[in-house]
């Protein structure tokens, strides 16, 4: 079994994978196109929420990876830190299920293998960090 340190390595390891994902979503889904019949506002607003998601999943990553210890001593700050986490993902992970339906936009090989790489991504950060709040993984 891997120590708790080194899964939240790896789980910080994945939301920069995450990143990589994100920062190729405008193109693969063509904002320019899809976004130009919205006002300038509406579309300020979207790229803004998406740098601000960016922004907090970068800054999980890096917390994952140069404090995993912090992360996993088992104090009520680290179990709430990665209980924000978990659920963070267990939600975006609820929202991969359930609502969003990327059919028309997975049409070769390599969207639908990035798409299923995303969803077990988004698995593997909601069960490690699942796992270190509830244990208190010292």
């Amino acid at each position: 079994m891997l120590s708790p340190t080194v899964l939240i390595v790896i789980g910080g390891l994945c939301q920069f994978t995450i990143l990589l994902a994100s920062a190729a979503a405008p193109r693969v889904l063509d904002w320019k196109n899809s976004l130009s019949p919205l006002s300038r506002l509406n579309r300020q607003l979207i790229w803004t929420h998406g740098a601000y998601v960016a922004g907090m999943i970068a800054a999980f990553g890096l917390l994952s990876v140069a404090a995993p210890t912090i992360l996993a001593d088992g104090s009520p700050l680290a179990r709430i830190v990665c209980g924000f986490i978990a659920v963070f993902w267990g939600i975006r992970l609820l929202l991969q299920w359930f609502v969003f339906d990327p059919r028309e936009h997975i049409t070769t090989f390599w969207h639908a293998a990035g798409y299923r790489m995303l969803t077990l991504d988004f698995m593997t950060v909601t069960a490690i960090y699942t796992w270190v709040a509830i244990s208190g993984a010292t």
